[in-house]
């Protein structure tokens, strides 16, 4: 029953912190340079990892598969398995979890490190308000970069499926691509991005909460990035089978 309650008090903290955040942004809403040098640090500077993760990726999912329809002629298929997979499934995810490594981490950190350090309270002492402050540009530019990283994904993971389909087992380019375009319907790739928007606005919800409530000195902070770490991760892939349920 206490564990019960301790979880009902804290989803009821990060919604109400999510909440205060949208109304900012909608009503009273920060400096843009506070959005944008968030939005270079969440989509910019990670799109090499997604982009090297996807890659890979596709090519994996072309390796996997060319043996299976090579025993029926069916090798031209592989264009078309690589881009359902990465546009449902696999990109929006993959992105989300490499976002919650790179970014959610550092953004637990930054904040928690604020939080024991009192500079949130000089904040408030000042009347800024903090979560207008910290959390508005946060929550904004990961809902927003996410989806723009998972289109990249999806793209390099296309490109990793034909580097191994048609430069390792010399597969039909032409059949590659064509029966990608014929079988892969345009909403398989918007319900990815529909998927990786939800993602996005979970990654940042959670990392700030972790990092906006820190205690306990630096040890804290540590303890904070750990469970910010594991608890989206795991948002991410329970919510996953749901937003898949409803939308496919």
């Amino acid at each position: 029953m206490n564990f019960l309650l301790r979880l009902s008090e804290e989803v009821g903290k990060a919604t109400l912190l999510a909440l205060q955040a949208v109304y900012f942004l909608l009503r009273k809403p920060p400096k843009v340079r506070h959005f944008v040098s968030q939005f270079i640090y969440i989509a910019a500077e990670t799109s090499l990892v997604v982009v090297v993760t996807s890659l890979f990726t596709g090519g994996v999912i072309a390796l996997q598969t060319y043996s299976t329809f090579h025993r029926f002629n069916a090798e031209y298929l592989i264009g078309a398995v690589v881009a359902l997979s990465m546009g449902r499934e696999l990109g929006p995810v993959l992105t989300s979890l490499m976002v919650v490594a790179r970014v959610g981490s550092a953004m637990t950190a930054s904040i928690g490190t604020m939080r024991i350090t009192q500079q949130i309270d000089a904040l408030e002492v000042m009347a800024v308000n903090p979560v207008r402050y910290l959390v508005t540009p946060r929550l904004f530019a990961t809902t927003v970069g996410v989806p723009l990283l998972t289109v990249l994904s999806n793209v390099s993971g296309i490109l990793g499926g034909w580097l191994v389909a048609t430069k390792l087992f010399r597969v039909n380019e032409y059949l590659y691509w064509q029966k990608m375009i014929d079988l892969t319907e345009f909403y398989d790739i918007v319900g990815g991005l529909y998927k990786a928007f939800v993602f996005g606005f979970i990654i940042a919800t959670v990392s700030c909460y972790f990092g906006y409530y820190t205690s306990g000195g630096t040890e804290g902070v540590g303890r904070a990035t750990t469970n910010s770490v594991v608890t989206s991760s795991m948002l991410i892939l329970i919510s996953d089978y749901f937003l898949t349920a409803i939308i496919f």
